[in-house]
């Protein structure tokens, strides 16, 4: 039985926010959560800070003339040229010698900075000085710079130093070079500098003495029964502090710190609490799926009734723990031509090498696959966001024609468990597909393996119709900014839901005629996998799109490329269908875009190319 809530060491104020982490999801407990105060150092600093303006109409002429006119005119030369009493011309010279910008030299000589300036249509200003300050954080082991002050409060709470060791060594800030000042004040938000504007700190210096201040931070104990994990959060509201969050961690790990003193949870309660979350967990989850079950098979036994020549209409059989991942390796070699996967979290222990060669193996077999995650409302405010390295090494499989035959994306707000593959297959459980730590020790997890046609189909609908509301957003993302890119991915997650002739469609009717290539090797993977046929319509939609091609195209070449593999492909499964398609109005399309030679016929153009 779990310890009451009033039981648990959580302080008053924190009692809303551990009540919004739970909500989060079905499987967190917070065991533990206290306020502390930690120290801040503050010290004031001034920059001086050199901006450009634009040049008026005088300086913009004098600057000009020095640079164009051979030899470089005096500025009495310039007057006389000009018509202006010679006083009104050395006032402004001194001007752009006092900013660098003309050497003191005469005639009138442009330096390298003024050059650099006349090219962007300003002149710098006399510097200018701003104070700042630069805040020392111990527990980011950062320096920041905030325009604001931070105020000196009293803060009447435990003081975290007295429970962990803290490196409150004083940062020498005088002594920082300035490039560091520089990329730190960039790091911080602040304007003030910009060197693509011409805006730049040139100097800077500390103004007063170190000082003290006080900050209000919160501690977390959290228990995920999904990962069987531990977790330590430090919080600013609700804002998770990562770099302290993971120090603090790696103490604990160490031994180095005691839970039983800063927040008086002792190993025996949280063993406890574990043991105690996990039996109630496994119980709801298994609770769920035996209701998920027993529809099924009633839906089955009443279709069974229904039906006089009746045909087994499959099975949903439960899987174990060391039965899922063999079952999981299993159903993935099986897939013909699709695989959806959902999974809240996705790690590197589960996207191995061994993993990724299996995909790239699917892959060039024909198959695509889509794979959704996240379990928080908003992508920021996911705890365990999918690894950079993860998600670029999945984005890397790609078809044998070279498309991503992989879409990974956060689509967030669910913790669902499920892969479907060819419609046919339906995993569901508690097993997290892509991120289950990879011990292999059973943990009371259940899965069931669901072949009931109507069952699958209703899954497969709730989760493609998810990645589909994706691919239209990508779509109307890549309209409105002309991006290739995003138009390529939507593409792709179109044909892996088999929704090819939607992508062809939205490139008609938007005009865009250099995706064709994309589409033909779209379709080309889809040949490969027999999920399109040789004698889809999409291919004569395709076509007819031909005679709004000109021969200045830039991807001419590769719609060349393309359509000769695309014929190639359908007469290796279909001759005639290959050959149908050739109509004397696609053929002359084929010679006017040199796809075919002239010496070239139907029949003889299907044979040379036929894979």
């Amino acid at each position: 039985m779990f310890l009451a809530f009033s039981a648990k060491p959580i302080d008053d104020n924190l009692k809303k926010l551990v009540d919004e982490i739970e909500a989060q999801s079905l499987s967190l407990s917070v065991l533990a959560a206290r306020e502390f105060r930690y120290s801040l150092r503050q010290t004031p600093v001034e920059v001086n800070i050199k901006e450009p303006r634009q040049f008026n109409v005088l300086e913009e002429f004098i600057i000009r003339a020095a640079i164009e006119f051979q030899p470089p005119p005096t500025e009495d030369e310039l007057a006389s040229v000009l018509g202006l009493d010679s006083v009104f011309i050395k006032t402004t010279t001194t001007t752009l010698r006092s900013l660098q910008t003309l050497s003191a030299t005469s005639p009138l000589t442009v330096t390298p900075e003024g050059r650099s300036f006349y090219e962007k249509g300003s002149v710098p200003q006399p510097p200018y000085p701003i104070q700042i300050n630069a805040i020392t954080d111990p527990l980011s082991d950062k320096i920041t710079f905030q325009s604001e002050s931070l105020n000196e409060t009293v803060i009447n709470l435990p003081d975290l130093a007295d429970f962990i060791t803290i490196d409150h060594t004083i940062a020498d800030i005088a002594s920082l070079p300035l490039e560091a000042i520089q990329k730190s004040i960039q790091a911080s938000g602040l304007a003030l500098h910009v060197p693509e504007e011409g805006k730049i700190v040139t100097s800077y210096r500390v103004l007063a003495s170190t000082q003290k201040i006080w900050r209000k931070i919160s501690l977390f104990v959290i228990f995920d029964a999904i990962e069987d994990k531990l977790t330590i959060q430090i919080r600013n509201g609700k804002q998770i502090l990562e770099s302290a969050s993971n120090w603090l961690e790696v103490l604990h790990t160490e031994g180095k710190i005691s839970l039983q003193a800063l927040c008086k949870l002792s190993t025996e309660t949280i063993n406890f609490e574990r043991e105690a979350i996990l039996k109630q967990k496994n119980t709801e989850i298994e609770t769920r799926l035996e209701n998920i079950r027993q529809k099924a098979l009633e839906a089955a036994k009443k279709a069974n009734d229904e039906v006089d020549n009746y045909k087994a209409l499959g099975e949903a059989v439960q899987l174990r723990d060391g039965q899922i991942s063999l079952a999981f390796s299993e159903v993935l070699n099986s897939a013909k031509s699709q695989i959806l996967i959902y999974s809240p979290w996705v790690n590197q222990v589960v996207v191995n090498e061994k993993f990724l060669t299996l995909l790239q193996k699917l892959a060039n077999r024909g198959v695509w696959i889509l794979i959704g995650h996240g379990i928080a409302r908003q992508l920021e405010d996911e705890d365990k966001p999918i690894p950079l390295e993860v998600e670029k090494k999945l984005r890397a499989i790609k078809t044998p024609d070279g498309l991503p035959s992989v879409q990974v994306f956060w689509l967030g707000d669910s913790h669902v468990k499920e892969v479907i593959v060819d419609k046919q297959i339906h995993l569901c459980g508690s097993h997290n597909w892509l991120s289950y730590r990879g011990d292999y020790l059973p943990r009371g997890e259940s899965v069931y393996k669901v072949t009931i046609p109507h069952q699958v189909q209703e899954a497969y609908e709730f989760l493609a119709n998810r990645f589909q509301n994706h691919a239209q957003k990508l779509w109307h993302n890549a309209l409105e900014n002309r991006d290739f890119q995003l138009a390529v991915e939507s593409l792709c997650v179109w044909a892996a839901l088999g929704m090819e002739d939607i992508a062809l469609k939205e490139i008609q009717q938007n005009n865009w005629l250099e995706l064709l290539p994309v589409w033909l090797n779209v379709a080309l993977q889809g040949l490969r996998s027999k999920n399109i046929q040789a004698d889809s319509a999409s291919f004569k939609t395709a076509l007819l799109l031909l005679s709004k091609v000109s021969l200045e195209e830039v991807f001419l070449e590769l719609l060349q490329q393309g359509w000769r593999k695309v014929i190639g492909a359908i007469a290796s499964h279909n001759p005639d269908a290959a050959l149908n398609l050739l109509s004397d109005e696609v053929w002359a399309q084929f010679l006017r875009l040199n796809i075919v030679k002239k010496s070239d016929s139907p029949s003889g153009f299907i044979l040379e190319h036929n894979t």
